[in-house]
């Protein structure tokens, strides 16, 4: 199944230019540039790998050798990461294929993309303060802790960088409407696509209301960064931070949450993007943040952890219609259908719609359940508030479509005890549609992606040990999917992190939920701070996998 790698920019965009000097020379790029594709035809580099060196006997195929598969195989069963113990030989066969295994044999292609760089090569990020590659013998970080100190703002960049000529500096409202929709159509034609170019994700209006806009606790407006053709003011650059508090293992501090950066795609290689970056860097640092978290589909310096997505199908004519995804080779369409048929009766007793009335209940059950995550926001009230309540739309529910109402992004359920009233658990997902590519039959795919979520069996003594929090959340999620299927969802994704792997590992024991692994990778990234790397698609140092993350990026 194809994921929608949040990119953010491709690597190319980001790391060509080795340092943004005060004074670049501008005299390549111009507002025309915008009407005209680029005619940039830089060469990538080649370098051989070892990799690459035990697959030359190999090049001559077109089939994927069985000896690969094997290889595979026995590796993936080896790691015990999400997956492993539904893998076989055919899954294993189909996901190389899908991979085009043998594109990157005979040099054609690069894992995740075409001739990706070497990480090594990535200039741009070897002048930031980010952890850089390790080198042979070299282990994690002895001690967590900052790369470079902070420092007073006096000693900040008082001035904006430079940009290319022809192109001015744009401090963005996201409370205006007319602002509003440039950042929505600017993302709409040119952000994340998925690698084959069939789907690109739709941020819509209500969306950039509920995550950049609406003010959560300590909002600056000079975070949302957008750069403008100085001749008709059109926007064709964009980067954005939210303020958030940040606990990673032990340590707390305040950090830029930065997200959507998106340059026109006319403009790429021109050295927009880092220069955006770095402008938002300054912007974060004047108020007196020196650390942030991003996450990216490309690899670059260095990822503190490694998320994968997982798909839960729930209208699978238009899924398959759309070739998001595929009808397997064991299976046919009908029986596909009815595998995936959700349930219409819901599980957990005392399931309803979150209330203004929940907020602090949920709020305590949030920060106790997050603590067992190495890495994890932490809200207060009003944020719990403004996470969970400020994306609900307006109206009732059906005045937006079927389970919608006009406008809304996100859908918060509690559980309430009917004897104590307490709440004991509570789910949250959210939508983030995709343009579907070339498709006038279905422009849209409707996907819901899981949020946060909280359950007070994990404090009940064994209920972790015996399996009793696993069954639990099965049960909690579960239900989420029968929301989201009467709410018009076509599939509800979710990430390797938090509790999900259980669910996601072991599928035949909770069937109705039935994710598949998907061939999207999320990387997480934390600027100006060192740590060991963090449990997400696989364990690390002994924490369960997903254990090491517990923050949804969107």
């Amino acid at each position: 199944m194809p994921s929608l790698q949040k990119q953010k920019e491709r690597a190319t965009d980001i790391d060509e230019h080795s340092h943004i000097s005060d004074h670049n020379d501008s005299s390549d790029i111009d507002a025309a540039d915008i009407a005209s594709p680029s005619t940039s035809t830089q060469k990538k580099k080649k370098k051989k790998s070892k990799v690459s060196k035990a697959l030359n006997a190999l090049r001559g195929n077109s089939e994927i050798p069985q000896e690969l598969v094997d290889h595979v195989l026995d590796s993936v069963r080896a790691e015990g990461a999400a997956g492993s113990a539904d893998a076989n030989q055919e899954n294993v066969r189909e996901a190389l294929e899908k991979l085009k295994i043998m594109d990157v044999v005979k040099g054609k292609a690069g894992i995740g993309g075409i001739n990706k760089k070497d990480m090594g090569e990535h200039k741009f990020w070897g002048t930031q303060p980010v952890p850089q590659l390790a080198t042979e013998g070299e282990g994690p970080p002895i001690e967590d802790g900052y790369i470079e100190p902070s420092k007073p703002r006096e000693e900040v960049r008082q001035e904006a960088y430079p940009l290319p000529r022809d192109f001015e500096w744009s401090m963005l409202d996201l409370n205006d409407t007319k602002q509003n929709k440039e950042v929505y159509d600017l993302l709409s034609l040119n952000y994340v696509e998925d690698d084959d170019a069939s789907f690109r994700f739709q941020y819509s209006s209500e969306f950039l209301q509920w995550r950049v806009a609406l003010k959560p606790p300590g909002y600056h407006k000079e975070w949302h960064v957008g750069v403008r053709v100085s001749s008709n003011k059109k926007l064709v650059g964009f980067i954005s931070g939210v303020p958030l508090n940040l606990r990673v293992r032990d340590h707390q501090f305040p950090v830029a949450e930065i997200n959507y950066l998106c340059v026109h795609k006319k403009l790429r290689s021109k050295r927009l993007a880092p220069v955006l970056i770095k402008e938002v860097t300054r912007q974060v640092n004047l108020k007196g943040v020196f650390q942030a978290i991003y996450t990216a589909g490309v690899v670059v310096p260095t990822p503190v952890s490694v998320c994968r997505y997982h798909h839960r199908l729930l209208n699978v004519p238009k899924l398959i219609d759309i070739k998001f995804a595929y009808v397997p080779r064991n299976m046919t369409l009908a029986r596909m259908i009815r595998v995936n048929k959700v349930s219409s009766a819901y599980t957990v007793p005392g399931l309803r719609q979150m209330e203004d009335r929940d907020v602090l209940q949920v709020a305590d059950l949030f920060t106790r359940y997050m603590q067992r995550f190495n890495m994890a926001p932490v809200f207060d009230v009003d944020e719990v508030k403004h996470q969970f309540m400020s994306g609900v739309g307006t109206g009732e529910v059906g005045d937006g479509g079927p389970g919608r109402r006009v406008g809304q992004v996100t859908w918060t359920y509690v559980v309430e005890d009917p004897s104590t009233h307490k709440l004991t658990d509570f789910f949250s997902f959210y939508s983030l549609p995709s343009t579907v590519i070339n498709s006038n039959k279905f422009p849209v795919l409707e996907a819901a992606y899981l949020f946060y979520y909280a359950s007070e069996t994990a404090f009940v003594d064994g209920a972790v040990e015996s399996g009793a929090h696993k069954k639990r959340l099965e049960a909690v999620i579960g239900d989420a999917l029968i929301v989201a299927h009467e709410a018009n969802f076509d599939v509800f994704n979710a990430l390797t992190l938090m509790d999900n792997v259980p669910i996601l590992q072991d599928l035949k024991a909770c069937s109705f939920v039935a994710f598949g692994v998907g061939d999207g990778i999320l990387n997480f990234y934390l600027y100006n701070w060192r740590t060991a790397p963090l449990a997400g698609m696989n364990s690390e140092g002994g924490v369960p996998a997903g254990k090491g993350v517990g923050v949804v990026m969107l």
